[in-house]
């Protein structure tokens, strides 16, 4: 039996009078979802618990099947094993974005945070960028290191969790100053923020990017603090051989804490604009030629859609998720006659009004190309359906062991 996990990030949504009062997932062409939803079990999984942040860090580790208040060791030193940065016990990580706030000539803390991407910033931009910053703010202690796009990476030996930071993306359009770091060592992280305007603002890379009629990564912004993480292998939970495929560090993270392979498709970039079809030629490969057995395809299009609330791109992502990767990887198996299970979902809300993560339930979808009987008529694969169905995971982090069974 081979296992694949299509994890549409921050694909589920509202219904929306400009899509008729449809949800963009009930609103985008699914050939590939709808042929296969009748025969499918559908429902509804909570993967962000009660008083955890509502992030794609906590989500993610739910579907994967640890349990976010028992295996939450913070974001950034999840990324950090992507990057390959060794860490030590003292160190603490932090997410280190470069975002665009407003160039008047006001105080910083009067600012107002943009884009928490840059207009997706290329990460060769970013990455002379961070160069800047580690030249003039890192040292002994703290050093930045650069990552993909806008996210990247402070590792500060002796640093501290004890404090209180906000996601940029949760605060889009809003004064920056209203939002300080809060606890231990907020003076210094504030500064740091501060000073990086200074550095960032007239530099040659941004110069040339508003040249373009892009926005500049103007300035940094600290947040998603954690410690050394320490998973449980997924082929110890699971019997399984895994393996992951995504553009963003953080998944990336997730998949070699846990023991899983972790595989780099050239042209992903974690939007809506992302490579398809290699990552779909990459899951064939890896069940079909590396004898992995589960993986766990991750698109991150839709969630960054839903943060910059653009509409028609949100449900063309959808569309080719399910057009050049759930397709063409469903047509390869059944073309070698394997057995197959097949669960979409995303990680969590991302609704466009809102523009940031929710902790609503999300609807999840598992096909077992063994258990194929009579179809349930009218069942569809979108948020509405899978709140008829009575089927809910209150528990997310158990739905992954109900799937790979």
């Amino acid at each position: 039996m081979k296992y694949v996990v299509v994890l549409a990030d921050g694909m589920a949504d509202e219904k929306l009078e400009a899509l008729n009062g449809k949800t963009p997932l009930e609103y985008a062409k699914t050939p590939n979802i709808d042929a296969l939803a009748p025969y499918s079990e559908i429902g509804l999984v909570s993967t962000i618990p009660e008083g955890c942040a509502k992030g794609s860090d906590t989500a993610n580790l739910s579907v994967l099947g640890y349990n976010p208040k028992q295996y939450y060791f913070g974001r950034s030193p999840l990324e950090a094993l992507s990057m390959g940065v060794t860490l030590e016990d003292s160190d603490v990580t932090f997410r280190t974005n470069v975002v665009t706030v407003t160039e008047e000539e006001e105080e910083y803390e009067n600012k107002i945070i943009l884009d928490h991407s840059c207009d997706e910033i290329t990460t060769e931009e970013a990455g002379v960028l961070i160069e800047a910053i580690e030249a003039a703010l890192g040292d002994e202690i703290k050093q930045f290191y650069p990552g993909v796009s806008y996210r990247h990476l402070l590792v500060w030996d002796g640093g501290s969790t004890k404090v209180k930071l906000t996601p940029p993306h949760d605060i889009l359009d809003k004064r920056i100053g209203d939002y300080k770091p809060e606890g231990d060592y907020q003076d210094i992280i504030w500064e740091m923020m501060k000073k990086s305007y200074e550095i960032l603002h007239n530099h040659p890379v941004n110069q040339a990017r508003k040249a373009r009629g892009l926005k500049p990564a103007n300035s940094i912004w600290i947040w998603g603090e954690g410690i050394k993480p320490n998973l449980p292998q997924f082929k110890d939970k699971y019997k399984v051989d895994g393996a992951v495929i995504s553009a963003v560090d953080l998944i990336k993270g997730i998949g070699i804490g846990a023991g899983m392979t972790s595989i780099d498709v050239e042209g992903a970039t974690g939007n809506v604009h992302t490579n398809y079809k290699g990552k779909a030629d990459a899951a064939i490969k890896t069940l079909l030629e590396d004898q992995n057995d589960f993986v766990y395809i991750h698109l991150e299009g839709p969630d960054e859609c839903g943060h910059r609330s653009e509409l028609e791109n949100k449900v063309s992502a959808i569309s080719q998720i399910d057009q050049k990767v759930i397709g063409p990887v469903i047509q390869a198996l059944k073309e070698k006659n394997e057995d197959f299970k097949l669960m979409i979902l995303p990680d969590h809300p991302t609704p466009l009004r809102l523009r940031t993560h929710t902790d609503d339930p999300v609807p999840y979808m598992i096909y077992d190309s063994t258990k194929v009987g009579i179809a349930e008529q009218n069942q569809e694969y979108n948020e509405a359906c899978a709140g008829m169905t009575g089927i809910y995971f209150k528990n997310g982090y158990e739905l992954m062991g109900h799937f790979v069974e």
